[in-house]
């Protein structure tokens, strides 16, 4: 008598088992998200803002001081048009950025940081004494906003 019921037994492990695998393909078809990129150069075909961050880039590569400057103030131009996009109105982006939510961009510290130099070049012009490493760090403060809305 042992002997049909340790065969139902594995039997019923085997179908459990089986039913078990069905259901987990299904909730992680159902509560994996599916993320899509906002920017993804490939499938958009978006050449003018990969040509932009490019200039930006090669700006950062020189050895001159206003090529640096003029990297951030584009990178500046380009977070403005971010946060237009996103629907922030305001006449600068200072006001901009004051009317963003903290939980819809995560690196809002760094476009307030990066913006607060920008806003020093723009002010200062050519008095302002910029170092390789300090507009290196700005652009990476821009490139972290950018990540976070794919716009590189």
């Amino acid at each position: 008598i042992s002997l049909p019921v340790s065969l139902l037994l594995i039997l019923g492990i085997f179908i459990s088992s089986q039913r078990l695998s069905q259901i987990r393909k299904k909730e992680k078809e159902i509560y994996t998200p599916k993320v899509e990129m906002a920017f993804d150069e490939t499938a958009k075909g978006d050449p003018t803002l990969t040509f932009r961050w490019k200039k930006i880039t090669e700006h950062m590569e020189s050895e001159n001081q206003n090529d640096w400057k003029q990297a951030i103030l584009e990178a500046d131009i380009i977070l403005a048009e971010i946060l237009e996009k996103m629907g922030y109105q305001g006449d600068g982006i200072g006001e901009m950025l004051r009317r963003v939510e903290r939980a819809d961009f995560h690196t809002l510290d760094q476009a307030w940081e990066a913006h607060k130099i920008r806003n020093i070049i723009a002010h200062e012009g050519a008095s302002y004494e910029l170092t390789q490493y300090e507009a290196k760090r700005v652009i990476n403060l821009y490139k972290q906003v950018f990540e976070e809305f794919f716009y590189i």
